[in-house]
């Protein structure tokens, strides 16, 4: 039996698909979510607009939800969000394409949640640090990249990992540099 998250043990061979179009991520809604809701259709730098992206709509939420409502939005977004990396990577046949923008999202909204209240500068601050950690992956968030690969659900948890852990790390420099 197969489903979202046990693709079948031989998927039918297709190509993969490198560069997401719209019809693609209208085509499901898991990929609409995983894409960012079209951030991460952006020909350069993807993860960046899907952090981008995340920061305007953080931005957006704040403004009408309480910090108990924002963290259940995140953790309601953390469980979607792995059921949307899993099928769209599966779908694209790839084990972590770079269109897929969920996991800067979700990974950049705990930043700034934790942050609270943090001025425009600290969020600045926090934007850069995630986007150089997620894209250089030192240490522990290059681990955390090559801990889980697949087509299943181990596979989406794979894609979301790396960002959460760059986002813990965004936090700890944070906490540090304000301790110094």
């Amino acid at each position: 039996m197969t489903d979202a998250l046990n693709p079948p043990l031989n998927p039918p061979i297709h190509p993969p698909t490198l560069r997401p179009t719209w019809r693609f991520m209208l085509s499901h809604p898991a990929h609409l979510v995983a894409l960012g809701f079209g951030a991460g259709l952006s020909p350069i730098a993807p993860g960046t607009a899907g952090t981008l992206w995340a920061w305007v709509a953080w931005l957006l939420l704040a403004q009408w939800l309480s910090p108990a409502a924002l963290g259940l939005v995140i953790a309601v977004s953390l469980g979607i969000g792995w059921w949307a990396c899993t099928v769209t990577a599966r779908n694209m046949r790839l084990l972590d394409p770079g269109n897929i923008v969920w996991d800067e999202v979700v990974a950049f909204w705990i930043v700034l949640w934790l942050l609270l209240p943090a001025g425009f500068g600290a969020q600045l601050v926090a934007f850069a640090l995630f986007r150089i950690l997620d894209a250089v992956k030192p240490g522990p968030i290059a681990w955390a990249d090559d801990l889980f690969h697949g087509f299943g659900w181990k596979g989406g948890l794979g894609i979301l990992l790396d960002d959460l852990v760059a986002a813990l790390c965004v936090l700890l420099l944070i906490a540090a540099w304000r301790v110094w």
